[in-house]
Protein backbone atom coordinates (compact mmCIF):
# COMPACT_ATOMS: atom_id res chain seq x y z
CA UNK A 1 0.00 0.00 0.00
CA UNK A 2 1.14 3.50 -0.75
CA UNK A 3 2.11 5.80 2.07
CA UNK A 4 -0.89 7.44 3.61
CA UNK A 5 -1.42 10.70 5.43
CA UNK A 6 -3.73 10.34 8.40
CA UNK A 7 -6.39 12.87 9.25
CA UNK A 8 -8.35 13.30 12.44
CA UNK A 9 -7.81 14.59 15.97
CA UNK A 10 -4.88 12.21 16.52
CA UNK A 11 -3.11 12.91 13.24
CA UNK A 12 0.63 13.05 13.88
CA UNK A 13 0.49 10.76 16.91
CA UNK A 14 2.65 7.68 16.42
CA UNK A 15 1.50 4.45 18.05
CA UNK A 16 3.34 1.14 18.22
CA UNK A 17 1.09 -1.87 18.84
CA UNK A 18 2.73 -4.86 20.49
CA UNK A 19 -0.22 -7.12 21.10
CA UNK A 20 -2.50 -9.79 19.75
CA UNK A 21 -6.16 -10.80 19.82
CA UNK A 22 -8.55 -8.32 21.42
CA UNK A 23 -7.68 -5.94 24.28
CA UNK A 24 -4.47 -4.32 23.00
CA UNK A 25 -5.46 -4.34 19.32
CA UNK A 26 -8.92 -2.87 20.05
CA UNK A 27 -7.29 -0.09 22.05
CA UNK A 28 -4.92 0.68 19.16
CA UNK A 29 -7.75 0.36 16.64
CA UNK A 30 -9.67 3.24 18.22
CA UNK A 31 -6.61 5.47 18.06
CA UNK A 32 -6.10 4.51 14.41
CA UNK A 33 -9.73 5.30 13.61
CA UNK A 34 -9.19 8.86 14.76
CA UNK A 35 -6.00 9.49 12.83
CA UNK A 36 -3.11 8.04 14.82
CA UNK A 37 -0.36 6.40 12.76
CA UNK A 38 -0.47 2.86 14.17
CA UNK A 39 2.22 0.32 13.33
CA UNK A 40 1.21 -3.17 14.39
CA UNK A 41 4.05 -5.61 14.90
CA UNK A 42 3.12 -9.19 14.03
CA UNK A 43 5.01 -12.45 14.07
CA UNK A 44 6.16 -13.47 10.57
CA UNK A 45 4.78 -16.92 11.42
CA UNK A 46 1.08 -16.34 10.85
CA UNK A 47 0.62 -12.96 12.52
CA UNK A 48 -2.10 -12.10 14.99
CA UNK A 49 -4.21 -15.21 15.76
CA UNK A 50 -7.39 -13.18 15.30
CA UNK A 51 -6.68 -13.31 11.56
CA UNK A 52 -8.16 -16.83 11.64
CA UNK A 53 -10.95 -16.39 14.21
CA UNK A 54 -14.69 -16.82 13.61
CA UNK A 55 -16.06 -16.42 10.07
CA UNK A 56 -13.38 -16.38 7.36
CA UNK A 57 -13.22 -15.01 3.82
CA UNK A 58 -10.44 -16.43 1.67
CA UNK A 59 -8.73 -17.70 4.82
CA UNK A 60 -8.84 -14.41 6.75
CA UNK A 61 -11.26 -13.43 9.50
CA UNK A 62 -13.95 -10.92 8.61
CA UNK A 63 -13.39 -9.56 12.10
CA UNK A 64 -9.83 -8.67 11.05
CA UNK A 65 -11.10 -6.12 8.53
CA UNK A 66 -12.51 -4.12 11.46
CA UNK A 67 -10.06 -4.89 14.27
CA UNK A 68 -7.03 -3.86 12.20
CA UNK A 69 -8.45 -1.10 10.02
CA UNK A 70 -6.14 1.86 9.44
CA UNK A 71 -3.17 -0.04 10.92
CA UNK A 72 0.13 -0.77 9.21
CA UNK A 73 1.30 -4.37 9.51
CA UNK A 74 5.02 -4.95 10.08
CA UNK A 75 6.21 -8.51 10.53
CA UNK A 76 9.03 -8.76 13.04
CA UNK A 77 10.62 -11.71 14.80
CA UNK A 78 11.01 -10.40 18.34
CA UNK A 79 12.97 -13.50 19.32
CA UNK A 80 15.77 -12.37 17.02
CA UNK A 81 18.16 -9.66 18.33
CA UNK A 82 17.86 -7.66 15.12
CA UNK A 83 14.07 -7.85 15.31
CA UNK A 84 14.13 -6.49 18.85
CA UNK A 85 16.50 -3.74 17.77
CA UNK A 86 14.06 -2.63 15.08
CA UNK A 87 11.20 -2.74 17.58
CA UNK A 88 13.22 -0.61 19.98
CA UNK A 89 13.90 1.92 17.25
CA UNK A 90 10.19 2.15 16.50
CA UNK A 91 9.37 2.36 20.21
CA UNK A 92 11.64 5.34 20.69
CA UNK A 93 9.98 7.13 17.78
CA UNK A 94 6.47 6.44 19.11
CA UNK A 95 4.29 8.67 21.25
CA UNK A 96 2.35 5.72 22.63
CA UNK A 97 3.11 2.00 22.90
CA UNK A 98 0.21 -0.38 23.43
CA UNK A 99 1.01 -3.90 24.59
CA UNK A 100 -0.86 -6.84 26.09
CA UNK A 101 1.82 -9.43 26.78
CA UNK A 102 2.16 -11.00 30.20
CA UNK A 103 4.11 -8.78 32.62
CA UNK A 104 7.83 -9.36 32.21
CA UNK A 105 7.83 -10.36 28.53
CA UNK A 106 8.77 -6.91 27.24
CA UNK A 107 11.37 -6.57 29.97
CA UNK A 108 12.96 -9.82 28.79
CA UNK A 109 13.22 -8.29 25.32
CA UNK A 110 14.57 -5.02 26.78
CA UNK A 111 11.43 -3.24 25.61
CA UNK A 112 9.87 -2.63 29.03
CA UNK A 113 8.63 0.78 30.11
CA UNK A 114 11.42 1.49 32.58
CA UNK A 115 14.02 0.40 30.04
CA UNK A 116 12.64 2.59 27.25
CA UNK A 117 11.88 5.67 29.33
CA UNK A 118 15.59 6.06 30.16
CA UNK A 119 16.06 7.07 26.54
CA UNK A 120 12.64 8.69 26.08
CA UNK A 121 11.11 10.13 29.27
CA UNK A 122 8.07 11.42 27.34
CA UNK A 123 7.04 7.92 26.26
CA UNK A 124 3.54 6.69 27.11
CA UNK A 125 3.03 2.94 27.43
CA UNK A 126 -0.42 1.39 27.79
CA UNK A 127 -0.11 -2.08 29.33
CA UNK A 128 -3.16 -4.33 29.27
CA UNK A 129 -2.95 -7.64 31.10
CA UNK A 130 -5.16 -10.04 32.99
CA UNK A 131 -4.19 -8.92 36.49
CA UNK A 132 -2.01 -5.83 36.11
CA UNK A 133 1.72 -5.29 36.43
CA UNK A 134 1.86 -5.95 40.19
CA UNK A 135 0.36 -8.31 42.76
CA UNK A 136 0.57 -12.05 43.39
CA UNK A 137 -1.39 -12.94 40.22
CA UNK A 138 0.48 -10.72 37.76
CA UNK A 139 2.31 -13.59 36.06
CA UNK A 140 -0.79 -15.73 35.49
CA UNK A 141 -2.52 -15.92 32.11
CA UNK A 142 -5.69 -13.87 32.09
CA UNK A 143 -8.12 -13.59 29.20
CA UNK A 144 -11.25 -11.43 29.12
CA UNK A 145 -13.41 -14.31 30.31
CA UNK A 146 -11.31 -14.54 33.47
CA UNK A 147 -11.49 -10.78 33.96
CA UNK A 148 -15.29 -10.91 33.62
CA UNK A 149 -15.42 -13.67 36.21
CA UNK A 150 -13.05 -12.14 38.75
CA UNK A 151 -14.35 -8.60 38.19
CA UNK A 152 -17.90 -9.58 39.19
CA UNK A 153 -19.75 -9.45 35.86
CA UNK A 154 -20.26 -13.19 35.39
CA UNK A 155 -21.59 -13.65 38.94
CA UNK A 156 -24.54 -11.33 38.30
CA UNK A 157 -25.27 -12.48 34.71
CA UNK A 158 -28.02 -15.00 34.09
CA UNK A 159 -30.86 -16.50 36.11
CA UNK A 160 -30.73 -17.30 39.81
CA UNK A 161 -31.48 -21.01 39.32
CA UNK A 162 -28.82 -21.56 36.65
CA UNK A 163 -25.05 -21.18 36.34
CA UNK A 164 -23.70 -17.75 35.37
CA UNK A 165 -23.65 -16.93 31.66
CA UNK A 166 -21.37 -14.86 29.51
CA UNK A 167 -22.24 -11.86 27.38
CA UNK A 168 -22.21 -12.91 23.72
CA UNK A 169 -19.08 -10.87 22.93
CA UNK A 170 -15.66 -10.52 24.55
CA UNK A 171 -16.85 -7.68 26.73
CA UNK A 172 -14.04 -7.95 29.31
CA UNK A 173 -11.36 -7.38 26.68
CA UNK A 174 -13.29 -4.55 25.07
CA UNK A 175 -13.99 -2.75 28.35
CA UNK A 176 -10.30 -3.01 29.22
CA UNK A 177 -9.39 -1.63 25.79
CA UNK A 178 -11.64 1.39 26.34
CA UNK A 179 -9.97 2.01 29.69
CA UNK A 180 -6.67 1.85 27.83
CA UNK A 181 -7.83 4.49 25.35
CA UNK A 182 -9.01 6.76 28.16
CA UNK A 183 -5.71 6.30 30.00
CA UNK A 184 -3.71 7.02 26.86
CA UNK A 185 -5.60 10.24 26.21
CA UNK A 186 -5.14 11.45 29.79
CA UNK A 187 -1.44 10.57 29.69
CA UNK A 188 -1.08 12.34 26.34
CA UNK A 189 -2.71 15.45 27.79
CA UNK A 190 -0.35 15.36 30.78
CA UNK A 191 2.68 14.94 28.51
CA UNK A 192 1.61 17.88 26.38
CA UNK A 193 1.10 20.28 29.29
CA UNK A 194 4.43 19.29 30.88
CA UNK A 195 6.61 20.01 27.88
CA UNK A 196 5.22 18.19 24.86
CA UNK A 197 6.58 15.39 22.74
CA UNK A 198 10.23 16.09 23.39
CA UNK A 199 10.33 17.37 26.97
CA UNK A 200 7.01 16.32 28.51
CA UNK A 201 6.52 13.68 31.18
CA UNK A 202 5.36 10.30 29.94
CA UNK A 203 3.92 7.53 32.06
CA UNK A 204 2.72 3.96 32.15
CA UNK A 205 -1.00 3.21 31.97
CA UNK A 206 -1.57 -0.07 33.81
CA UNK A 207 -4.91 -1.68 32.86
CA UNK A 208 -5.90 -5.01 34.42
CA UNK A 209 -8.80 -6.74 32.69
CA UNK A 210 -10.48 -7.73 35.96
CA UNK A 211 -10.17 -4.16 37.28
CA UNK A 212 -11.70 -2.67 34.13
CA UNK A 213 -14.70 -4.97 34.57
CA UNK A 214 -14.79 -4.26 38.31
CA UNK A 215 -14.93 -0.54 37.51
CA UNK A 216 -18.29 -1.10 35.77
CA UNK A 217 -19.95 -2.84 38.70
CA UNK A 218 -21.93 0.16 39.97
CA UNK A 219 -22.87 0.02 43.68
CA UNK A 220 -21.57 -3.48 44.36
CA UNK A 221 -18.93 -2.54 46.96
CA UNK A 222 -20.77 -0.02 49.18
CA UNK A 223 -23.90 -2.19 49.21
CA UNK A 224 -21.89 -5.09 50.56
CA UNK A 225 -19.81 -2.95 52.91
CA UNK A 226 -22.71 -1.09 54.46
CA UNK A 227 -25.63 -3.52 54.14
CA UNK A 228 -24.05 -6.93 53.62
CA UNK A 229 -25.87 -7.21 50.29
CA UNK A 230 -24.40 -9.53 47.67
CA UNK A 231 -25.95 -8.78 44.30
CA UNK A 232 -27.20 -11.99 42.71
CA UNK A 233 -28.37 -13.08 39.26
CA UNK A 234 -31.82 -11.80 38.37
CA UNK A 235 -32.29 -12.73 34.73
CA UNK A 236 -33.59 -9.86 32.63
CA UNK A 237 -34.46 -7.65 35.60
CA UNK A 238 -32.39 -4.89 37.14
CA UNK A 239 -32.47 -5.51 40.89
CA UNK A 240 -33.62 -2.66 43.10
CA UNK A 241 -34.78 -0.56 40.12
CA UNK A 242 -38.43 -1.29 39.32
CA UNK A 243 -39.75 -1.86 36.76
CA UNK A 244 -36.88 -2.66 34.43
CA UNK A 245 -37.21 -6.08 32.85
CA UNK A 246 -37.72 -8.11 29.70
CA UNK A 247 -41.26 -9.20 28.87
CA UNK A 248 -42.81 -11.41 26.19
CA UNK A 249 -45.45 -10.07 23.83
CA UNK A 250 -48.40 -12.00 22.44
CA UNK A 251 -46.55 -12.78 19.21
CA UNK A 252 -43.64 -14.35 21.09
CA UNK A 253 -41.23 -11.41 20.80
CA UNK A 254 -39.22 -9.94 23.67
CA UNK A 255 -39.46 -6.32 24.73
CA UNK A 256 -37.40 -4.43 27.28
CA UNK A 257 -39.37 -1.90 29.32
CA UNK A 258 -37.60 0.53 31.63
CA UNK A 259 -40.37 2.27 33.56
CA UNK A 260 -38.33 2.85 36.68
CA UNK A 261 -38.48 6.65 36.90
CA UNK A 262 -41.32 7.79 39.15
CA UNK A 263 -43.07 9.88 36.49
CA UNK A 264 -42.32 7.25 33.84
CA UNK A 265 -43.90 4.53 35.98
CA UNK A 266 -47.10 6.53 36.28
CA UNK A 267 -47.22 7.06 32.50
CA UNK A 268 -46.62 3.36 31.95
CA UNK A 269 -49.46 2.33 34.23
CA UNK A 270 -51.85 4.81 32.63
CA UNK A 271 -50.88 3.55 29.17
CA UNK A 272 -51.64 0.02 30.35
CA UNK A 273 -55.00 1.08 31.73
CA UNK A 274 -53.90 0.37 35.31
CA UNK A 275 -55.21 3.53 36.91
CA UNK A 276 -55.19 1.75 40.26
CA UNK A 277 -51.43 1.22 40.18
CA UNK A 278 -50.78 4.66 38.68
CA UNK A 279 -52.51 6.25 41.66
CA UNK A 280 -51.21 3.93 44.37
CA UNK A 281 -49.12 6.10 46.75
CA UNK A 282 -46.93 3.13 47.73
CA UNK A 283 -45.85 2.75 44.11
CA UNK A 284 -45.09 6.43 43.58
CA UNK A 285 -41.43 5.96 44.58
CA UNK A 286 -38.88 3.32 43.63
CA UNK A 287 -38.39 1.99 47.17
CA UNK A 288 -42.12 1.25 47.41
CA UNK A 289 -42.13 -0.42 44.01
CA UNK A 290 -39.18 -2.63 44.93
CA UNK A 291 -41.28 -4.20 47.71
CA UNK A 292 -43.91 -5.13 45.11
CA UNK A 293 -41.63 -6.09 42.23
CA UNK A 294 -43.37 -9.38 41.44
CA UNK A 295 -46.81 -7.78 41.36
CA UNK A 296 -45.63 -5.03 39.01
CA UNK A 297 -43.82 -7.45 36.70
CA UNK A 298 -46.85 -9.72 36.51
CA UNK A 299 -49.08 -6.77 35.60
CA UNK A 300 -46.74 -5.62 32.84
CA UNK A 301 -46.27 -9.17 31.60
CA UNK A 302 -50.04 -9.70 31.40
CA UNK A 303 -50.45 -6.47 29.43
CA UNK A 304 -47.63 -7.36 27.01
CA UNK A 305 -49.23 -10.74 26.36
CA UNK A 306 -52.27 -8.98 24.88
CA UNK A 307 -50.16 -7.03 22.35
CA UNK A 308 -47.87 -7.74 19.45
CA UNK A 309 -44.37 -6.33 19.70
CA UNK A 310 -45.27 -3.54 17.27
CA UNK A 311 -48.50 -2.55 18.99
CA UNK A 312 -46.82 -2.60 22.42
CA UNK A 313 -44.00 -0.38 21.11
CA UNK A 314 -46.52 2.03 19.59
CA UNK A 315 -48.40 2.43 22.87
CA UNK A 316 -45.25 2.83 24.96
CA UNK A 317 -43.62 5.31 22.59
CA UNK A 318 -46.81 7.38 22.52
CA UNK A 319 -46.71 7.43 26.35
CA UNK A 320 -43.01 8.42 26.36
CA UNK A 321 -42.00 5.22 28.17
CA UNK A 322 -38.48 3.87 27.39
CA UNK A 323 -38.92 0.54 25.64
CA UNK A 324 -37.10 -1.40 22.99
CA UNK A 325 -37.05 -4.51 20.88
CA UNK A 326 -34.07 -6.81 21.30
CA UNK A 327 -32.18 -6.52 18.03
CA UNK A 328 -30.25 -9.11 16.09
CA UNK A 329 -27.74 -7.87 13.53
CA UNK A 330 -30.43 -8.48 10.88
CA UNK A 331 -32.70 -6.02 12.70
CA UNK A 332 -29.91 -3.46 13.03
CA UNK A 333 -29.03 -3.43 9.34
CA UNK A 334 -32.55 -2.51 8.28
CA UNK A 335 -33.44 -0.22 11.18
CA UNK A 336 -34.22 3.44 10.32
CA UNK A 337 -32.34 4.77 13.36
CA UNK A 338 -29.13 2.88 12.50
CA UNK A 339 -29.45 3.98 8.88
CA UNK A 340 -30.19 7.61 9.73
CA UNK A 341 -27.08 7.71 11.92
CA UNK A 342 -24.92 6.15 9.16
CA UNK A 343 -23.91 3.25 11.39
CA UNK A 344 -22.73 1.12 8.47
CA UNK A 345 -19.90 1.83 6.04
CA UNK A 346 -19.57 0.34 2.57
CA UNK A 347 -16.10 -0.80 1.55
CA UNK A 348 -14.44 -3.29 -0.79
CA UNK A 349 -12.03 -6.13 -0.23
CA UNK A 350 -8.95 -6.29 -2.44
CA UNK A 351 -10.77 -8.61 -4.85
CA UNK A 352 -13.56 -6.07 -5.32
CA UNK A 353 -16.12 -7.83 -3.12
CA UNK A 354 -18.27 -5.22 -1.32
CA UNK A 355 -18.43 -5.43 2.46
CA UNK A 356 -20.23 -3.48 5.16
CA UNK A 357 -18.42 -2.56 8.36
CA UNK A 358 -19.68 -0.91 11.54
CA UNK A 359 -19.17 2.83 11.41
CA UNK A 360 -16.80 4.54 13.80
CA UNK A 361 -17.96 5.82 17.16
CA UNK A 362 -18.02 8.18 18.97
CA UNK A 363 -19.17 10.78 16.45
CA UNK A 364 -17.10 13.97 16.59
CA UNK A 365 -18.66 16.98 14.88
CA UNK A 366 -15.41 18.62 13.73
CA UNK A 367 -12.90 15.74 13.54
CA UNK A 368 -14.78 12.49 12.97
CA UNK A 369 -13.04 9.15 12.68
CA UNK A 370 -12.53 7.55 9.28
CA UNK A 371 -11.84 4.12 7.83
CA UNK A 372 -8.88 4.68 5.52
CA UNK A 373 -8.26 1.01 4.72
CA UNK A 374 -9.34 -2.39 5.94
CA UNK A 375 -7.21 -4.71 8.04
CA UNK A 376 -3.92 -5.18 6.14
CA UNK A 377 -2.43 -8.37 4.83
CA UNK A 378 0.39 -9.81 6.92
CA UNK A 379 3.50 -7.65 6.48
CA UNK A 380 1.77 -5.40 3.96
CA UNK A 381 3.67 -2.34 5.19
CA UNK A 382 7.07 -3.95 5.79
CA UNK A 383 8.89 -2.05 3.03
CA UNK A 384 7.26 1.29 3.91
CA UNK A 385 8.00 1.08 7.63
CA UNK A 386 11.52 -0.28 7.27
CA UNK A 387 12.39 2.34 4.65
CA UNK A 388 11.25 5.03 7.08
CA UNK A 389 13.83 3.67 9.52
CA UNK A 390 16.62 4.00 6.98
CA UNK A 391 16.78 0.46 5.55
CA UNK A 392 17.42 0.36 1.82
CA UNK A 393 16.08 -2.32 -0.54
CA UNK A 394 19.14 -4.55 -0.09
CA UNK A 395 18.93 -4.37 3.71
CA UNK A 396 15.20 -5.14 3.65
CA UNK A 397 15.86 -8.13 1.39
CA UNK A 398 18.48 -9.38 3.83
CA UNK A 399 16.09 -9.05 6.78
CA UNK A 400 13.52 -11.10 4.87
CA UNK A 401 16.10 -13.74 3.97
CA UNK A 402 17.24 -13.98 7.59
CA UNK A 403 13.65 -14.43 8.87
CA UNK A 404 13.73 -11.19 10.85
CA UNK A 405 10.68 -9.80 9.03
Amino acid sequence: MDKTTSTGPLAGIKVLELGTLIAGPFCARMLAEFGADVIKIESPDGGDPIRSWRVLKDGTSLWWSVQARNKKSLTLNLKAPEGRAIARQLALEADIIIENYRPGVLEKWELGYEQLKKDKPSLIMVRLSGFGQTGPMKDLPGFGAIGESMGGLRYVSGFADRPPVRVGVSIGDSVAALHGVIGAMMALRHRDVTGGRDAGEGQMVDVALYEAVFNMMESLVPEYDQAGVVRERTGGALPGIVPSNTYTTGDGENIVIAGNGDAIFKRLMLAMGRIDMAGDPQLARNDGRVARTQEIDEAIGAWCATHTIDSAMAVLQAADVPAGKIYSVRDMMSDPQFLARDMFEQHQFADGTPVKLPAITPKLSATPGKTQWLGPTLGQHNDEVLASLGFDAAAIARLKADGVV
